[in-house]
Formats: structure tokens, C-alpha cells, sequence
């Protein structure tokens, strides 16, 4: 089972460069970076961790920015969106932003994709909370034939374009590997379109082989955000079959951050020797 960190880059903490810097050092896999567009003021929607929305949701940085220049500073380190709010954008720009990137990192991209749950910050993009799940498939399929045909086109519902020509083409073939985030109503999308999936950890390590079981009947990969140190949730999610578990780091100034990522990397050595 490999080891990430995931998190906020914001204009706050740490820059994107010296955490990549800092986590390939330190021997991590992967670093996974959230995404909102912005976040309104009139706000209904309830914040799914409970309580306050957190400060960094209002400061985060584009994640293809914060993740090319990461990109640009390691040689290693997997650069992960966690995840992109695929349904607040348009397709035709992400295309280019995803497959940039893959080829300024040299092919270290994985795309880590989301429905959201702030019905206002959609609102604002003009997306329909109604009818988002839908809308993410065809977006998922119309970049799928963006990254691998020369002219490509797409016509469904909610996406449609007559023939285009868009490079750079994804350095990884036939493009980077698709996660999505989510529960279980995005496991069971995840599985209809053969990609991975990203759900958040739960918090018993009793419950990590129902959470995971269905899906990997699949045998499609997982990565499992927000992972906990605790010994014991790492042994279930690694007997279970996850690929990959993402430890959080909070968004803090960089000296704190260093300190907390040494924290981690000595928790993730004593717990794999």
C-alpha cells in the first residue's frame, strides 16, 4: 500500500513547491490537492465535516497551478487532484489543463474527479445539483475522446462539440488514470465506467471491509482519502485491497508544516518497518 498526503495549497500556508519538495524527501508517494473555485457568502449547504467550513476552503489555489509547480521541483512525487470539481468547469479548457500538465510532470498525474456537494458554489457555474452525476459521465467521456483522438467530437445531453484538434495529448496512455471521489453512489458510477474511486476513510476499522468489499469485487483501484494514523485503520484498508491511502495535512505556514510532515514520515517508517 503506498502512501500520499492530502490537502489545501492556499496563499496561507506552505507553497506547493517546497511541500513537493518537502513530501518526495521525505519519501511519499503522492500529494493530492483540493479544489474549490470560490466559495459564497450566502451559504446553505451544510459542510459535510460538520461545524464551520474551514478557512482554507475560501483561500485554495487552482490545483493544476499549485500541481505544475510542484511538477516542477520533484522528479518523483505522483501529482494528484482531490479532487477536481469537474462539474463547475468546462471540458475543452480542463482537457488542455490535464493533459499540460501530464506532460510538464512527465507523467505523473493522476486525475482525481468530483460532483461536489456546495449547491451554491454550482450554482454559480450555472451546473444543476439535480442533474450533476450525469453530467460528470459525459464530461468524463468527452475528455476521454479529447485525450486520444486527433478530431474529436462529442454529442451528448449536457456536453457537445463538433470536431476539434486540441494538444498536448497526455503523456500517459491512453490518459492519466481517473479516480472518483466519493460514496457509494460514486462507487457504483466509478465501477460503471471502469475507473478507480476515492472515498473518504471511516473512522472503525471494523467497517473499512463493508465499505470496500463491493467494489473491489471490481478490481478497479482505491484510493482512500483522509486517512487517520491509527495502526489499526492502515492494517484494514491495506488486508482490504486499497492502493493507496492519503494521510491529511492540515494548511499551515511552512515552518509548522515541515514539523508536521515529519511527524507523518516518522509514523509511515515505524508503521511499514
Amino acid at each position: 500500500m503506498k502512501f500520499g498526503v492530502s490537502t489545501f495549497v492556499t496563499d496561507e500556508g506552505i507553497s506547493s513547491t517546497a511541500l513537493g519538495r518537502a513530501l518526495e524527501e521525505r519519501g511519499f508517494e503522492s500529494l493530492f490537492l483540493a479544489e474549490h473555485s470560490h466559495i459564497p457568502t450566502s451559504r446553505q449547504s451544510p459542510y459535510p465535516g460538520g461545524g464551520d467550513l474551514p478557512r482554507m476552503y475560501y483561500r485554495a489555489l487552482d490545483p493544476f497551478v499549485a500541481l505544475g509547480a510542484a511538477a516542477a521541483v520533484t522528479e518523483r512525487l505522483l501529482l494528484g487532484t482531490g479532487v477536481t470539481l469537474l462539474i463547475q468547469r468546462d471540458i475543452i479548457h480542463t482537457a488542455k489543463e490535464v493533459a499540460s500538465l501530464d506532460l510538464i510532470s512527465g507523467g505523473r498525474l493522476v486525475f482525481g474527479v468530483g460532483v461536489g456537494w456546495n449547491r451554491e458554489e454550482m450554482a454559480n457555474h450555472g451546473t444543476d445539483p439535480r442533474t450533476r452525476g450525469a453530467l460528470v459521465e459525459e464530461q468524463l467521456a468527452a475528455l476521454r475522446e479529447i485525450w486520444t483522438k486527433d478530431a474529436a467530437e462529442y454529442h451528448g445531453k449536457f456536453i457537445d462539440f463538433d470536431p476539434i484538434y486540441s494538444w498536448p495529448k497526455p503523456v500517459q496512455r491512453p490518459h492519466p488514470p481517473i479516480y472518483l471521489g466519493g460514496g457509494q453512489a460514486a462507487a457504483e458510477r466509478a465501477i460503471r465506467l471502469g475507473i478507480g474511486w476515492i472515498p473518504n476513510a471511516v473512522a472503525n476499522p471494523a467497517d473499512v471491509p463493508g465499505q470496500l468489499a463491493e467494489f473491489r469485487k471490481s478490481g478497479l483501484p482505491i484510493t482512500v482519502s483522509s486517512v487517520p494514523t491509527d495502526p489499526a485503520i492502515l492494517d484494514a484498508y491495506a488486508e482490504a485491497g486499497a492502493e493507496r491511502v492519503n494521510l491529511p495535512l492540515n494548511n499551515l505556514p511552512e515552518d509548522e508544516s515541515l514539523r508536521a510532515l515529519d511527524n507523518l514520515a516518522e509514523f509511515v517508517r515505524k508503521y511499514t518497518d
